[in-house]
């Protein structure tokens, strides 16, 4: 029976990972009149006079020459970084500790065999951004790894549900889900745009529950005022997910899936491996990390100019919103310094193209699939439900 109930378990989320690891970048593609749809992952681009006749080609392979002109061209914009006094918007007292701290340690360099290391400096989350004005005056203050005008920075702050995180921790007999059987969390969730197409699968599905979060309050609010939002299956919270201090709600060990989809590659490098390691404890053993992220030398990262670069790899847009671009070997040494095991972790590299402008995009994604290792054995069922009585 355990046997089954596992399998069974490993099947879903091969279906499941499947279907949210389309997020964001991965919409509905363009369906030509003279050719029908065909699965993702197997648009193969064999006649170069064809490579306008769709949008997406799959599996491309670069040359040399390719792969030496995507490293030539980040290195020039590189070689302008944005001053640390401009970088973030710290209290002073931080300034100096992060300046002080320069000074007696070597620069910071993230390479594909280097480990993260673990230093307090605030992470910053694409997501949510259009949630908050851009507008940046000496009003201005930064909270969370974002700007925000000092009415909303209190708001952020002091945010009530985060409180209600801490008081539900008391009381994990009742916390939300505790009933499922299968739980899934969403790291990032945004206004929603994975949260309900998950939900249509999750509904579907007697004992599931889905867990949502993002940093920006705005964002939870558009998703609990959906439509499709229900609280038997769904809990929405605000959370952030580089504050170590602050609890979840609900206890370690518990989740089966969490998603973190375009979500770590916004924080800052220093802070990835704790972010990384905080959600390992949340899995139960078994429980499976599905990632997905911006790979290097992808074309949003070729095209920055000089003087957005803020370390190696490491860059800041326009709107304020940082981005990391990985390799997959980085991405194993985090996942592994956390605990996960390796179930997948491959380069996914597609040539985008515009087919009105004839312009030709390498796009670059990490794809990955890390699962927690089953620590007690299956033979000894009262054991594992006494360790986790939640499932």
């Amino acid at each position: 029976i355990v046997f089954c109930r596992s399998l069974n378990k490993m099947n879903f989320i091969t279906r499941f990972s499947a279907l949210c690891l389309r997020k964001n970048k991965m919409q509905q593609r363009y369906r030509s009149s003279r050719r029908p749809a065909v699965p993702l992952g197997s648009r193969i681009l064999t006649d170069p006079s064809k490579v306008f006749e769709h949008n997406m080609w799959d599996h491309m392979q670069w040359s040399q020459e390719e792969e030496q002109r995507a490293k030539d061209k980040a290195a020039e914009n590189s070689l302008v970084k944005v001053q640390l006094e401009d970088q973030e918007i710290l209290p002073e007292k931080e300034r100096e500790q992060l300046k002080r701290e320069e000074k007696s340690s070597e620069p910071i360099k993230i390479n594909n065999t280097s480990n993260f290391l673990h230093k307090d400096f605030p992470g910053t989350f694409e997501k949510g951004k259009e949630y908050w004005g851009n507008s940046y005056g000496e009003d201005s203050t930064f909270v969370q790894g974002q700007i925000y005008s000092k009415k909303q920075a209190k708001s952020v702050t002091h945010n009530p549900q985060g409180k209600d995180c801490r008081e539900k921790l008391g009381k994990l007999e009742s916390f939300p889900g505790s009933s499922a059987a299968y739980r899934v969390l969403e790291v990032g969730c945004g206004a929603g745009n994975s949260v309900f197409p998950i939900l249509k699968v999750l509904c579907n599905i007697p004992g599931t529950f889905l867990y949502c979060c993002d940093f920006a309050s705005g964002a939870v609010d558009l998703v609990k005022s959906h439509s499709s939002y229900n609280s038997a299956w769904c809990f929405a919270f605000v959370h952030d997910v580089c504050d170590d201090a602050l609890p979840y709600p609900f206890p370690d060990e518990i989740l089966d899936v969490i998603l973190l989809v375009f979500v770590l590659s916004a924080i800052h490098p220093d802070r990835m491996q704790r972010v990384v390691n905080r959600l390992a404890k949340l899995l139960k053993p078994g429980g499976m990390l599905l990632f997905r992220d911006y790979g290097r030398y992808d074309t949003s990262q070729l095209r920055f100019k000089k003087g957005h670069c803020l370390s190696e790899n490491f860059y800041v847009r326009g709107d304020g919103t940082r981005v990391y671009f990985f390799t997959k070997d980085e991405v194993w040494s985090m996942f592994s310094l956390a605990g996960l095991t390796e179930v997948q972790n491959l380069v996914d590299r597609r040539l985008q193209v515009n087919r009105k402008k004839k312009v030709k995009m390498q796009r670059v994604w990490i794809q990955s699939k890390f699962q927690k290792p089953l620590l007690l054995s299956l033979s000894n069922p009262e054991e594992t439900t006494k360790r986790y009585p939640y499932g």
